[in-house]
């Protein structure tokens, strides 16, 4: 296992074997901190590539699927080994692909191990129910059975957590696998793929085809052998993709945008809050679907809150993940640190009130790479573009509530409904706020970033479509159930109770 550099051409990964695209084209990947540092050239694929990817899987579906529970977790379990010894590899690879800071990119590597572990122990605990039936001598249970061969469409944003907590749970439920990661970010859905084979996967199990996303996207949605679709990306791709696949009657899930709200209320530990907010705000340089794009606060401990909140902003270190020191990285590529300054530039013209960043950094530690500086708007009126569209880049809109009511409505006030967290010492109005929150996950004095491989991951709303991921439910959707009745009278049947 290594990091591909230079002018090194990579493959596709079908069949069990590294091929070559059809298209011959091939798109260079770059370290968004210093775009002169290639880190190799991969796949352009077109349809072609895509079906023999969706071939392999096809054909491998019978033996993977009827390989017991526990031998499948087996292979997990290899593969979580030989990614844990490579930790140090894999977040240097990830740092120079994404961009995040190398802390930050080992945490996400360990975090993508930790979903894999779970899912190897998995393998064992596959189950279904026993029920008890209205009829006499009759066995009532269920079965859980792998779909078939899926599909799974990962962002660029965490490039290994994300194809791990999809790919992990759809291998241990017995599904055969085409996973297509982003563009931006290849490197690290390839050395999944060298992990598992060396792991003992046998082939065609696990397919990764690289490229731009319509021409692989369309052959994914259609083929009628691919019998789910797990995607994560934007509500215009999403909502598209899940038109074309659940017209044909295949499941889908969709984990799409955020503007995640952080509330402060007057009694709460500011240096608490204010590290938290920063954490959410700019960690990752806010280019993660949970990242805290507002913060609501009530009038008392709002200046503190502000001036504390704008100081530590203005220190945060700026540069290439990969030195020590550095607190934020780049935006991946030109086009995010374009939409970056874009929403800058809005939500000046609406009326919100600049209080640190809102520039691309061009100094000599910079100049070759996509740096913006952390933002923070105040006086982000509700309904503007600001208070309401995701921007996945590092810039936070202060808002203001009158009360712990008033900031419940305003955290609410939006379309998405991923994540949020309140800042306070009364469990009384920490409870209200989980009652009322329209989000599929929640913290008290904590970041709205974060989840664990034990616990349901997802929104609601415009956030999410279909089943959470990670945890249980993140196996559950690659299966379907089977209800069994076992009548051991030896009898005619009697009873008629449909």
């Amino acid at each position: 296992m290594r990091i591909p550099a230079g002018e090194v051409r990579r493959k596709n990964w079908i069949g069990g074997a590294w091929v070559p695209p059809s298209t011959d084209k091939y798109d260079a990947c770059v370290n968004p901190a210093d775009t002169r540092e290639g880190l190799g050239e991969f796949p352009k694929s077109g349809a072609a590539d895509a079906r023999a990817a969706v071939d392999a899987a096809a054909k491998a579906f019978a033996g993977w699927s009827s390989t017991p529970g526990p031998e499948r977790g087996r292979i997990l379990a290899r593969a979580y080994a030989i990614l844990l010894e490579q930790v140090d590899l894999v977040a240097e690879a990830l740092c120079r692909e994404e961009g995040k800071i190398l802390r930050e990119a080992r945490g996400e590597v360990l975090r993508g191990l930790n979903i894999l572990e779970f899912y190897a122990g998995e393998g064992f605990r596959q189950h279904g129910k026993t029920l008890p039936s209205e009829m006499r001598s009759t066995l009532c249970f269920t079965l859980r059975e792998p779909v078939g061969p899926v599909a799974l469409i990962t962002p660029w944003n965490f490039p290994f957590a994300i194809p791990m907590w999809k790919t992990a749970p759809a291998l241990v439920a017995g599904c055969t696998v085409v996973l297509k990661p982003a563009s931006l970010t290849p490197v690290c859905a390839h050395l999944i793929a060298e992990a598992f084979a060396e792991a003992g996967l046998p082939p065609g199990v696990l397919n990764v085809v690289t490229g731009p996303g319509g021409a692989i996207g369309d052959v994914l949605a259609d083929d009628p052998r691919i019998r789910a679709v797990s995607f994560t990306g934007s509500n215009e791709i999403g909502l598209r993709l899940y038109q074309r696949v659940a017209a044909r009657g295949v499941k889908v899930t969709l984990e799409m945008g955020g503007k995640n709200p952080v509330i402060v209320l007057d009694d709460a530990d500011v240096d608490l809050a204010v590290e938290g907010i920063v954490q959410g705000a700019f960690g990752s340089t806010g280019q993660r679907c949970t990242a805290t794009s507002r913060a609501v606060t009530t009038p008392t401990i709002a200046p503190r809150l502000t001036e504390a909140l704008v100081e530590r902003a203005r220190k945060l270190r700026v540069g290439d993940g990969m030195q020590q020191g550095v607190e934020m990285g780049p935006a991946v590529d030109a086009g995010q640190l374009r939409t970056d300054l874009e929403a800058i530039a809005q939500a000046r013209s609406e009326g919100a009130r600049l209080l640190c960043g809102g520039e691309r950094l061009s100094s000599a530690e910079h100049e070759h790479g996509f740096f913006l500086a952390p933002t923070i708007f105040d006086q982000v009126l509700p309904g503007t573009k600001l208070a309401t569209e995701e921007v996945f880049g590092p810039v936070l809109a202060i808002q203001h509530a009158r009360d712990a009511e008033e900031a419940v409505r305003i955290a609410n006030d939006v379309a998405f409904g991923l994540t949020a967290s309140i800042y306070t010492r009364d469990y009384f109005q920490a409870m209200r706020f989980v009652e009322k929150a329209e989000v599929g996950m929640l913290h008290v004095n904590q970041p709205t970033v974060g989840g664990e491989a034990q616990l349901p991951f997802g929104g609601i709303k415009a956030t999410g479509v279909g089943e959470k991921e990670m945890a249980e439910e993140g196996a559950n959707f690659f299966t379907h159930l089977k209800t069994v009745w076992l009548d051991y009278t030896g009898a005619r049947r009697t009873t008629n109770i449909y």
